[in-house]
C-alpha cells in the first residue's frame, strides 16, 4: 500500500507535488496553531472560574461569619458545602437549601480534608456523579470552618467544543482554497518550464541526421522569475552550442565532400596518363623501340607528379590529426639564410619573373624546421610565378617584429578578388578555375603552407588588392634549445 502510494506521487506533475507538501505543511501549521488556541481559551476560561469562585467564596464567607448559615446570591447550578474541621476529620453541616449539595459529596468531603491538612486553598476539577463536570475550591473561612465551593465547567467545554468546530471548518476550507488555488499559480509559475519540455519535444522531432540539419527552436518568454529566467538562459545557450556544433559538422562533411571529390579528380588525371603512357609503352616496345624511352619519361613524370600529390595529402592529413610524431624537427635557423636559399632556387626555376629580395642587415634568428619553413617559402614563391604572366615582378622582405619574425612574399600581378582571398587557402581551391592543372597545380601549395606555419604557431594572411597580391607569413620567436652536452 505504501510503496503504490509512493508510486502514485512520484507520478504526478511537479505542480501537483508542490501544492500536496505545502498543504501538508499548512495542516501542521494549522494544527500546531489551533491546538495552541484551544489550550490558550480553556485556561483562560478556568482562570476566570477560578477568578468567580473566589470572589463568590468571599461573599459565603461573610455570610457564614455574619449569619452563620449560607445565604446571599446563589449561582445556578452551583453548588457549596460547609463543614466543621474541629474534630480533626470534616463534618457536613446541614445546608438551608438542599439544592446546594449534589447527589454525592464525596469529592467535596475528600477535598475538605485535604484542605485541613495543608492549610492552604485548594483547586480541583472533579467529575461528580449526576451532575457533570465541576472545578472545586476549598478554603477555610474562620477557624474550624471550611468551605467548599463547585461552579460548573459545562459552559466552558462547550465554548471550547465550537471554538474547535470553528477551527476545524475554517482551516479545512483555508486548506482547500491554498491546495486549490496554489496549485494554479504553481502551475502558471511552471508553464515555463513546460514551455521548455515543449521545445525540447519539438527539437527532438527534427531529423538532425542530415547535414544541413539545424536548431530553429528556442524557449521564448519572460515570465517565471530570476531563476527560471537563468535556466531559460542556460537552455537557449545549450541549444546555441548544440546548433553551432551542426553548423560546424555540417560545414566538415560539406568540406570533406569537397576535399574527397577535389582529390579524386586530382588523382584520376595522372591515373589516366599512367594507364595511356603505360599502353603507349608496351605498344612501343614492340612495334617503334625509338619511342619507348619517351614514353617511360612521361610514365616516370605522371608518377612523380601522382607521388607529390600524395605526399601533400599524407603531410595535410597528419598536420590535421595533430599526431604525437608531428613532422616538425625544430632548430635554432636563421630566416635571411633560408629566404635567400629559396630566392636562388626560385631565379633558377623562373627566370622570366624579376625576384626581389629585401632583408636587415643582420640574422633573423627562429626556432623552426628549416625543410617545412623552405616548403611554405617554395610554395609561395612558386604560387606568385604560376599565377602571373611572364615578367611580372616578385619581392621578398623579411622582417623582425616585436615577439616573431615576418616574411612578406609580395608580387605585382592581377591581384586576388576579395571574394577570393578567404579561400585561398583551401585544398584544391583554385582562384582561376579555366586554368589547366597541369600548369595550376593541384591547388594544395597554399594549403600545405598555411597548415605547416600553423603547426609552428605562427599565422599566415593574405591582403593587397587590383595588381597586387601580398602573403605574410609570422612566425613566433622561441627560445632556443639549450646545449647538449
Amino acid at each position: 500500500m505504501i510503496a503504490r502510494l509512493r508510486g502514485t506521487y512520484r507520478g504526478m506533475r511537479l505542480g501537483t507535488r508542490l501544492a500536496l507538501g505545502l498543504g501538508a505543511l499548512s495542516l501542521v501549521v494549522f494544527a500546531v496553531v489551533g491546538t495552541a488556541m484551544t489550550t490558550y481559551m480553556r485556561d483562560y476560561l478556568s482562570a476566570q472560574l477560578d477568578t468567580q469562585l473566589a470572589q463568590a467564596q468571599i461573599a459565603q464567607s461573610r455570610s457564614i461569619a455574619d449569619h452563620g448559615t449560607l445565604s446571599g446570591k446563589k449561582y445556578y447550578s452551583w453548588f457549596s458545602a460547609v463543614y466543621d474541621v474541629t474534630a480533626g476529620r470534616p463534618e457536613l453541616r446541614r445546608p438551608e437549601d438542599p439544592v446546594d449539595l449534589p447527589e454525592d459529596v464525596d469529592d467535596f468531603t475528600a477535598l475538605a480534608s485535604a484542605q485541613t491538612a495543608a492549610h492552604t486553598e485548594l483547586l480541583r476539577t472533579e467529575h461528580l456523579k449526576g451532575a457533570g463536570t465541576y472545578r472545586l475550591r476549598a478554603c477555610e473561612v474562620e477557624p474550624g470552618v471550611v468551605l467548599v465551593s463547585a461552579a460548573p465547567m459545562e459552559e466552558i467545554q462547550d465554548t471550547v467544543r465550537q471554538l474547535i468546530t470553528v477551527q476545524v471548518v475554517t482551516f479545512a476550507l483555508a486548506l482547500l482554497a491554498l491546495v486549490v488555488f496554489g496549485r494554479r499559480m504553481l502551475r502558471r509559475g511552471l508553464k515555463p518550464l513546460s514551455d521548455m519540455a515543449s521545445t525540447a519535444h519539438g527539437i527532438a522531432s527534427h531529423d538532425l541526421t542530415e547535414s544541413a540539419a539545424r536548431l530553429p527552436l528556442r524557449a521564448d518568454g519572460r515570465d517565471g522569475g530570476p531563476e527560471v529566467e537563468e535556466l531559460r538562459t542556460a537552455f537557449n545557450t545549450m541549444l546555441e552550442h548544440i546548433d553551432d556544433s551542426l553548423a560546424v559538422r555540417a560545414e566538415a562533411e560539406q568540406r570533406l565532400r569537397r576535399f574527397v571529390a577535389d582529390a579524386s579528380h586530382e588523382l584520376r588525371t595522372p591515373l589516366m596518363s599512367v594507364r595511356g603512357y603505360a599502353d603507349l609503352f608496351q605498344y612501343a616496345a614492340a612495334n617503334a623501340p625509338a619511342e619507348r624511352d619517351r614514353h617511360l619519361a612521361r610514365l616516370r613524370a605522371e608518377a612523380a607528379r601522382m607521388g607529390v600529390l600524395l605526399d601533400d595529402l599524407l603531410l595535410l592529413a597528419r598536420l590535421d590529426a595533430a599526431e604525437v610524431d608531428t613532422p616538425l624537427r625544430l632548430e635554432d635557423t636563421d630566416l635571411t639564410d633560408l629566404v635567400g636559399q629559396a630566392a636562388e632556387a626560385f631565379r633558377a626555376g623562373h627566370p622570366g619573373h624579376p625576384l626581389t629580395v629585401s632583408a636587415g642587415p643582420g640574422p633573423v634568428r627562429v626556432r623552426t624546421d628549416p625543410l617545412r619553413i623552405r616548403q611554405v617559402l617554395d610554395n609561395l614563391l612558386t604560387n606568385a610565378a604560376v599565377h602571373t604572366p611572364a615578367g611580372t615582378r616578385v619581392s621578398v622582405e623579411v622582417r623582425a617584429v616585436p615577439g616573431a619574425a615576418e616574411v612578406r612574399v609580395a608580387d605585382t600581378g592581377p591581384g586576388i578578388p576579395p571574394e577570393d582571398r578567404a579561400r585561398v587557402f583551401d585544398r584544391f581551391y583554385r582562384v582561376d578555375k579555366a586554368r589547366s592543372r597541369d600548369r595550376g597545380g593541384s591547388g594544395l601549395g597554399l594549403a600545405v603552407a598555411r597548415s605547416l606555419v600553423h603547426a609552428h604557431g605562427g599565422r599566415i594572411e593574405v591582403t593587397g588588392g587590383p595588381g597586387a597580391a601580398v602573403f605574410t607569413v609570422r612566425l613566433p620567436v622561441r627560445e632556443a634549445a639549450p646545449a647538449g652536452p
